[in-house]
């Protein structure tokens, strides 16, 4: 969730500082241009004040002579201007024709930003707001202020000014605004980080724990980790349904078990009755057989309830395991079973260590032998191997019986659950859910699939790796 959290942030917060910092650089690129015009303003008004005590002949030309002082005045000033700042300057009748001018081969043209300056400063307008010059472009600045006598303009001054240092500094004044754009930017996202890192804590442990429930560490709960108010509420009432889920869960197994052995008192003394009763019916009666068979069959499942309410219940008590030798073992021990059924019972364990509580994991390999042997029909082969694959230890047993169907695989496993093509072989359905429930509580499983050309194949995992490291043994 982070990595979707984290750059939407970002990407706002990048958006809010360009909104900012892009108005920011263009005020100070007109800020930059305002100062320059102001100060070529205030040079040309100084500039048409010199100029407009120069006489005028007849014919509206200057009286270009030595001794016309104001005009040699005017001209030695618009030279040093020129001179110093490098700015064109000059003054042009209304007929277009220079009174003064610096360099003296700077002319009004026909046309462009000079000329329409010009034309504007004839109607007695000041140059204002020319047009925004930015730093990649290589502009001129001009400005004009006409020269008004009597109430009238006769005379223009014009400037044309180079703009590379206030593009100079306009970029200066870009790359402080860039360099705190960055830092905010940077602040950002740490702030960004600290944020969701907040935000999301929570999020992360309630998470984890869910996790942890879900594959039956039922006493997980959600520690206190912060956040948002929300969220800690939501922690908090999330402990709380933990809770009752688990006293529920408690309440149903505890209720398994008493029901499981208060009912094998009664059961036993049934049974008991039912001998006596036998006793005094003829010998080989079917109907007395038939009720000694079922209830028979009743202990069994009052048996493995109470069995599966203690695996479910008990905790695992892992240890390093040398998984082979104890496989071997119980090989060993199912060995004569499935002698006597006429089944080969062929086994390959090599020293594997795994994690695992030896008692549940002899159980596991118990139910999961039986049923091989059960199932496989006589004269055929029951194979049991050990091997090591990644981080696990596994014990694949594989027999050639009937197998199951894909449906069928889908439910192997469930409470009480047996093939409508076994139900006369004699079993609970609880077998497989015993130990499905032992390996779930040392974190190890167990899978089904199909062994070819017929047959079922039952791998049982368990971890090779643990908490408490101790001696191997079997």
């Amino acid at each position: 969730m982070s990595t979707r959290l984290l750059p939407l942030l970002i990407v706002l917060m990048a958006a809010v500082l360009l909104a900012l910092g892009v108005p920011l650089g263009v005020s100070v690129a007109r800020a930059e241009q305002q100062k320059v015009v102001i100060d070529r303003i205030d040079d040309t008004a100084r500039f048409a004040a010199l100029a407009q005590f120069v006489t005028e002949d007849g014919s509206g030309g200057s009286r270009r002579t030595d001794t016309d002082e104001r005009l040699e005045t005017l001209q030695t000033e618009l030279t040093s201007y020129y001179e110093v700042y490098g700015i064109k300057a000059g003054v042009f009748y209304r007929n277009h024709i220079p009174m003064a001018n610096a360099p003296t081969t700077w002319f009004l043209p026909q046309d462009g930003e000079v000329r329409d300056s010009f034309d504007e400063a004839l109607l007695s307008r000041r140059s204002h707001d020319p047009e925004q010059v930015w730093p990649w472009q290589d502009g001129r600045l001009v400005v004009a202020s006409p020269v008004i006598r009597d109430g009238d303009v006769v005379a223009v001054v014009v400037t044309e000014s180079p703009t590379d240092s206030m593009r100079s500094s306009t970029l200066r004044g870009w790359l402080v605004i860039g360099a705190g754009e960055i830092a905010a930017m940077l602040l950002a996202v740490g702030a960004a980080l600290r944020l969701t890192g907040w935000v999301l804590r929570p999020v992360r442990v309630l998470d984890a724990t869910t996790h942890d429930i879900a594959t039956g560490r039922l006493k997980s709960r959600v520690a206190p980790a912060g956040g948002p108010p929300e969220l800690r509420r939501l922690a908090g009432s999330f402990n709380e349904m933990a809770d009752h889920v688990e006293n529920v869960l408690e309440q149903q197994r505890a209720f398994v078990a008493d029901a499981s052995h208060q009912l094998r008192n009664p059961l036993a003394a049934l049974l008991l009755r039912i001998e006596l009763l036998a006793l005094e019916l003829p010998e080989g009666n079917e109907e007395i057989a038939s009720v000694r068979t079922e209830g028979k069959r009743l202990a069994q499942v009052l048996d493995d309830l109470l069995d599966l309410a203690l695996a479910e219940h008990t905790q695992a008590d892992l240890a390093l395991t040398d998984v082979g030798a104890l496989t071997a073992e119980r090989v060993a021990a199912w060995a004569p079973t499935a002698e006597a059924k006429g089944v080969r019972l062929v086994g390959d364990c090599p020293p594997t260590t795994g994690w695992a509580d030896p008692v549940a994991l002899s159980s596991a390999l118990d139910a999961v032998i039986d049923n091989a042997v059960k199932f496989t029909p006589p004269d055929e082969t029951v194979r049991v191997e050990v091997a090591s694959a990644g981080g696990a230890a596994t014990v694949v047993v594989t027999d050639n019986g009937p197998g199951l169907t894909d449906d069928e695989l889908a439910r192997v496993g469930d409470r009480f659950w047996r093939s409508g093509r076994h139900q006369n072989i004699k079993g609970s359905g609880l077998g497989l859910s015993i130990c499905r429930a032992l390996l779930a509580a040392g974190d190890g499983s167990i899978s089904f699939g199909h062994h070819e050309p017929h047959g079922l194949e039952v791998t049982v995992r368990v971890p090779r790796t643990g908490t408490a490291p101790a001696e191997p043994r079997a």
